[in-house]
């Protein structure tokens, strides 16, 4: 029988009861700051941790992931309509695959070649309507993977030859092997069906193998072993905690939303909407800025 450790030194990182879906977190490496994105409130933060300094941009429309860029100024960022740039404070368009009104792109991170990877999902959350896409900031993106519900957490393991993938609504983790010359796929293969309470959401990768996951609506963080065994849970003082990256700290940082929350949630709940930091006793595998 597995034992499952629970991590209890959690503290608040970002103290926010106005962000809605806080999401997609990400350090960036140029600043040292913590980025992270409201998809409803449709901003991007920027967190200066030291000093409590913060930025909020404004994008103009839903924003599910940003990702610093290795060798320019701003982000590279999947919104509803697509992929573009943000660049002093302003949204470029450049590849704009999702014309569609009912589609919007959800959580993102870049691989290990510098690429950005995303999923989409349709608003109402129909079956068969999520795919997850790859661009690489100059070529039309591709659909690397069809048939998914919502597709969200995602990351790579040390040895670059596994991608995790959260599908929420399908309550499903998967494995794929991953060729990082290519950046392309094997077949998606069940790693876990989720129990709940809550949903699969964001995720972070640790250098241990285990990876991990956000339970949306389940008040927890979960971490999982390469078997899709449950080895570890962070309780979070949020009814719906999102996404999860570790720092250069080694810590682990914890998204929040209170979209959905009733007026009673959220007085059970206040610190909904704020992000959380977590000792866990491991590090995460690094995230690589866009390098297009």
């Amino acid at each position: 029988m597995t034992s499952v450790r629970t991590y209890s030194d959690l503290d608040v990182a970002v103290r926010s009861d106005t962000s809605d879906v806080g999401e997609g977190p990400v350090f960036d490496p140029r600043t040292g700051r913590l980025v992270w994105v409201d998809i409803y409130g449709c901003k991007v933060y920027e967190d200066d941790l030291s000093s409590g300094r913060q930025t909020v941009t404004e994008v103009g429309m839903m924003v599910g992931a940003v990702a610093p860029r290795a060798d320019h100024d701003g982000f590279v960022a999947a919104v509803s309509d697509g992929f573009g740039f943000i660049v002093d404070g302003e949204l470029k368009m450049v590849d704009p695959v999702l014309p569609e009104p009912n589609l919007r792109m959800n959580d993102g991170k870049v691989d290990s070649r510098g690429r950005f990877w995303a999923g989409s999902n349709d608003m109402k959350f129909a079956p068969d309507q999520g795919r997850l896409h790859r661009w690489d900031g100059e070529s039309p993106s591709v659909v690397e993977v069809g048939g998914l519900v919502l597709p969200n957490g995602l990351g790579w393991n040390a040895d670059d030859t596994v991608m995790y993938l959260a599908d929420s609504y399908a309550n499903l983790l998967y494995r794929a092997d991953f060729y990082s010359e290519q950046g392309t796929l094997g077949p998606l293969d069940v790693l876990a069906e989720t129990e709940g309470p809550g949903v699969p959401d964001g995720l972070a990768v640790d250098v241990d193998g285990c990876f991990w996951v956000a339970m949306f609506g389940g008040r927890e963080v979960r971490r999982y072993d390469p078997a899709g065994r449950v080895v570890g849970v962070v309780p979070v003082p949020a009814h719906q905690p999102s996404s999860c990256v570790f720092g250069p700290d080694g810590r682990l940082y914890i998204t929040s939303a209170r979209n959905g929350l009733s007026a009673e949630e959220l007085a059970r709940y206040p610190l909904s909407g704020s992000v959380f930091v977590v000792e866990t006793g491991t590090t995460g595998v690094p995230v690589q800025p866009f390098r297009a």
